[in-house]
């Protein structure tokens, strides 16, 4: 509390009124991003945390990425956001997932220190321009009517559980998993946020008086034990990728070299078995899950070893990986063993596996409960529809995982700015990205249990590769103010790159030979008896530059290898990318037609009534938001379109 009250002190003397363009409720990683790039742009910040020591806390798996996650940090790392840099420079372990299907689906993962991150998240918050951190609790918003509008209210500011004011043109909520929450482990229910510490015992309901409709979300943690305790010589070994990929181009050499020799750490995989599901069957009377304690809706793609034993009935046993905390501690993390268990039931079940016969459990496993609000009544600014200048970032949202949470604060910190500077609001639509598509299904479809961001979501995924994040996105980051010029033009040159050697491909000119045709033998496919263009080659699947190395003389030198593969990309999915760029360029015609914001549902004239009463709770900002309303038809989207026009 002493360091809050000294940095509380000299923002009194600089800010003696109090007065910030922004405030974020939260410093977990949507409040980090929100309130980095609220600074950064500019705007007077200031971050409230119930702890300082919880500031970038992962109270779940120390990871970043994975399946879908991954395009989200490549994106948020294009916009100009923290995430990916500060996971380049606190991995231990790097894998590529999915590298046996296409590049859409590739998907980088690291395993991180948990204790690093979480100080490299609050250092870099303490010397951010513009921000101040502050330990406190908010118990309250600040919230005025607006005099024109008696349905809606606008947010000035917030009030600490001490007492203090701290006025604000903006505010973002981003509470995490805080929020009036409680630990549940077995029939034991505790008030407390994750990791035992302290929970936001009163906003909740100061929302709730405001108008803001709430429910309660719930996820779970693994045990963590041990590592000691472990017996690895009969577990399977899970090796990280020895080539370097990082997830931010600001991540210099001499961080990689340092980095690669501590990120070779090996994480094990063991199973479940018929004991260990015996013990669960015997034993569902007394897991809150099933016993009825347990009220909120849990995450359907990261159930807990209960539920998926009683889910997945025909199957003998579940994948569980052993995955290390970090370089200083033995805390190890059992990945895909969440529970709310009692303790006696958590030691039995980890006790049945093979290797963890005798692991000690240093941190038993929990479920937690949290508030979060519906996500419908938000804009794709992430702005209240009925409350001026109050955002919602992260898992307040309904949303789960730590990159979901940060790419939401990017883009709430990013609005509340630019609001404060009034300038023009910041959007994403799902043809453009992840981000674009996670806040799309949030704000048009809303969501009954933790949302995650899976690449099957998308209908664009070959066109929003990992790859292609900085292309996609970093002039956006660049016209920010979040990308400087310097990484604006190395990215334009990178893409000189790429285009000049696809140029080159097209126009080299292989010719029928032996030796070519021995080549082409050896990888399946078919001999040439007339020359062909390199392009032509490089698109068969069985190709590539590595296979055509000895046929593909004249290879310029000098050039990032990387550059060739996302060359390759481009050529081999082209006839894909165009076919989606047209459905693209379709999607964006729906989203240019603009709906009024305060348009009267009730005197639209052919809409079923049902499609009416959606369209007014939801109250979408253009056509092609309103057609992926859940319930709304194609029917009702042509009498919606006529009847703007007659209004026009």
């Amino acid at each position: 509390m002493n360091a809050g009250l000294k940095i509380m002190n000299n923002n009194k003397k600089n800010n003696p009124n109090n007065l910030y363009g922004a405030a974020v409720i939260g410093g977990g990683h949507a409040g980090i991003e929100a309130a980095l790039a609220s600074a950064r742009m500019g705007v007077k910040t200031i971050i409230f945390t119930l702890s300082l020591d919880a500031i970038g806390n992962m109270p779940c798996n120390p990871s970043i990425g994975g399946t879908g996650k991954g395009h989200l940090v490549f994106e948020i790392n294009a916009l100009g956001g923290e995430m990916a840099k500060i996971a380049d420079e606190t991995v231990i372990q790097r894998r590529m997932l999915n590298m046996s299907k296409g590049p859409a689906v590739h998907s980088l993962r690291f395993q991180s220190d948990r204790e690093e991150y979480r100080t490299a998240m609050k250092q870099t918050l303490e010397n951010q321009k513009n921000l101040d951190i502050y330990q406190a609790e908010i118990t309250e918003i600040i919230f005025e009517d607006i005099s024109d509008d008696a349905n809606k209210k606008t947010a000035k500011g917030v009030k600490t559980r001490a007492g203090e004011i701290f006025y604000a043109r903006t505010v973002i909520i981003a509470c995490g998993t805080y929020l009036e929450s409680n630990i549940i482990i077995g029939d034991v229910s505790i008030e407390s946020g994750p990791d035992n510490m302290a929970r936001s015992s009163y906003l909740s309901e100061n929302l709730k008086r405001n108008g803001i409709d709430m429910r309660r979300f719930k996820t779970g943690t693994p045990a963590r034990i041990h590592s000691d305790s472990i017996n690895y010589s009969v577990l399977e070994v899970q090796n990280g990728d020895d080539e370097i990929i990082n997830f931010s181009d600001r991540t210099d050499n001499n961080i990689n070299n340092i980095n690669h020799k501590k990120s070779q750490r090996v994480c094990y995989i063991t199973y479940t078995n018929e004991e260990t599901h015996k013990i669960i069957r015997e034993n569902l009377h007394r897991s809150p899950m099933y016993s009825g304690q347990i009220k909120g809706t849990g995450a359907r793609y990261c159930p807990s070893i209960e539920d998926k034993v009683v889910r997945f009935a025909d199957k003998n046993r579940h994948q569980i990986f052993i995955e290390p905390m970090g370089n200083s501690t033995k805390e190890t993390y059992l990945q895909g063993l969440s529970t709310s268990m009692p303790i006696d039931i958590q030691k039995k079940i980890i006790n049945s596996m093979q290797g963890l016969e005798n692991a000690e459990i240093m941190r038993p496993a929990y479920a937690i409960e949290y508030e979060c609000c519906d996500p419908l009544q938000l804009r794709r600014t992430l702005e209240f529809k009925d409350i001026e200048n109050l955002f919602g970032a992260g898992q307040f949202n309904g949303t789960s995982g730590y990159e979901e949470a940060a790419a939401q604060g990017l883009v709430a910190g990013i609005n509340a700015a630019l609001k404060v500077l009034g300038k023009p609001e910041f959007t994403l639509d799902r043809a453009s990205s992840y981000i674009g598509m996670l806040i799309d299904d949030l704000v048009t479809k809303g969501t009954n249990e933790p949302y995650r961001v899976m690449t099957s979501r998308t209908e664009y995924r070959v066109s929003l590769r990992q790859d292609n994040a900085d292309e996609r996105l970093m002039r956006r980051g660049f016209e920010l103010g979040l990308i400087s010029p310097e990484r604006f033009g190395k990215l334009q040159t990178k893409l000189e790159l790429i285009n000049q050697e696809i140029i080159r491909v097209k126009n080299k000119t292989v010719y029928p030979s032996e030796q070519t045709n021995k080549i082409l033998r050896a990888n399946g496919t078919p001999e040439i008896n007339v020359s062909v263009k390199l392009i032509d080659l490089l698109k068969r699947p069985e190709l590539n530059y590595n296979k055509l190395k000895e046929i593909d003389t004249g290879r310029p030198e000098n050039i990032p290898e990387n550059i060739f593969k996302l060359a390759a990309i481009k050529i081999l999915y082209d006839g894909y990318i165009k076919r989606e760029q047209s459905e693209i360029t379709r999607h964006k015609k729906l989203e240019g037609r603009k709906i009024p914001r305060n348009l009267d549902y009730s005197s639209l004239k052919g809409l079923r009534i049902e499609a009416l009463q959606k369209l007014d709770k939801t109250r979408p900002e253009n056509i092609g938001e309103a057609s992926r309303i859940s319930g709304i038809s194609p029917a009702d989207i042509t009498a919606l379109i006529i009847n703007l026009d007659k209004r026009q």
